[in-house]
């Protein structure tokens, strides 16, 4: 669903460009809480390495996009990510993560219009996220605490998730699009495909959160809570046969072990890659949903050239490498690096500047109590 230039008009394309900048400033302050949320229920030495995870997180979503799966007839579809990123590091950073993802391919891949980028960033960064994860902690609420409710929720959050994003550009394109094509006949072809692409978000998305909830429920945002706190409780039969049995005292919660998240980095690392260095030359050569209904219709007859389209890595493949296989997977390795670098970058600026923050807040000692010898 990436929105070339040319598409939407440039009032509506600066006022997107406008809420994508509100919505990025916003999400950088709710990413400190939700990275310092993060360090805090891994312990204090789990801080620094929060930051690498979320830029992992960007960098997956980046190399799954580049799977394109085929939805109907000549026609593919592929991740947008916003459920998958909200529910793993949660919906602020998850704003952040694809927001990343998007800049690096308009940039580097012209995959993306540039002057439409508030666009995208508002359709597939915002609607996605916010809808997915509004949906999931509903569900969650209402499901049985179990590690499978979690995945449940997500799959049914990311299969509703991708339809909004339809109807969010099919909003956009009301307001400003530079063609002359009714607006039912839009709303109509990019909600029916997308509800087919859904099908493919739900399965991706549902897949990767269970195989993460299996071997480390700790790190999926969503999961949080999961668990019921531990429980004290004494046997009535150590008290008197005059006296009720004491109720139940709440034991202090053990301090969370250190675990490595080496092991799960590199795993995600290494998938990425593999994704996107090796399976994507096996990926729907067919468009996907939005440039097939663009075609169809009529909605791409004022688009316009990409400002990038001379880029090295210009539709994610190498220039001058003839080899189709080794120019895409140079390409998807090089995009993996790129995003993993700028996102890993973002997220530790973020993570450090609620550490500085939070230390120099000053500690005045009120409402503590005082110490005894």
């Amino acid at each position: 669903m990436h929105v070339p230039d040319g598409f939407i008009n440039a009032p509506v394309s600066a006022a997107t460009g406008v809420v994508a900048a509100v919505a990025v400033a916003v999400s950088l302050r709710g990413a400190r809480r939700e990275l310092a949320g993060a360090a805090g229920q891994a312990g204090a030495a789990a801080a620094e390495r929060t930051a690498p995870l979320a830029g992992l997180v960007a960098a997956f979503i980046f190399a799954v996009q580049m799977l394109n799966f085929p939805v109907a007839a000549g026609t593919s579809g592929h991740l947008l990510g916003g459920a998958l990123a909200a529910i793993l590091v949660g919906p602020y950073t998850g704003v952040l993560c694809v927001s990343v993802v998007l800049l690096m391919q308009g940039v580097l891949f012209a995959d993306g219009g540039l002057t439409a980028l508030g666009v995208n960033i508002t359709d597939m960064a915002i609607v996605t996220t916010v809808v997915a994860y509004a949906l999931f902690r509903g569900l969650v609420k209402v499901l049985p605490r179990r590690r499978r409710s979690i995945t449940v929720a997500s799959f049914v959050a990311a299969l509703l998730s991708v339809p909004a994003a339809a109807v969010a550009f099919t909003a956009l394109y009301a307001l400003g699009g530079t063609a002359d094509v009714p607006i039912d006949k839009v709303f109509t072809a990019m909600v029916g495909v997308h509800l087919l692409i859904g099908i493919g978000e739900a399965a991706i998305t549902a897949l990767t959160v269970g195989a993460v909830i299996a071997v480390r429920p700790d790190l999926v945002y969503g999961a949080r809570g999961l668990t019921k706190p531990l429980e004290l409780r004494t046997s009535p039969l150590a008290a008197p046969a005059d006296e009720p049995a004491p109720a139940p005292v709440p034991a202090a919660a053990p301090a969370p072990a250190r675990r490595s998240v080496r092991r799960v980095w590199l795993a995600g690392l290494a998938a990425a890659l593999v994704c996107a260095g090796g399976i994507s030359y096996y990926a729907s050569a067919s468009p996907d949903g939005l440039e097939k209904v663009a075609h169809d219709h009529g909605i791409d007859a004022k688009a316009e050239d990409h400002a990038a389209k001379d880029s090295p890595l210009a539709d994610y493949s190498v220039k001058d490498i003839t080899d189709p296989r080794l120019s895409g997977g140079l390409a998807g390795v090089i995009g993996v690096g790129a995003t993993l670098a700028v996102g890993t970058g973002v997220f530790v600026v973020v993570r450090r500047r609620r550490s500085a923050a939070t230390a120099e807040r000053p500690d005045t000692g009120a409402g503590r109590p005082s110490e005894s010898v």
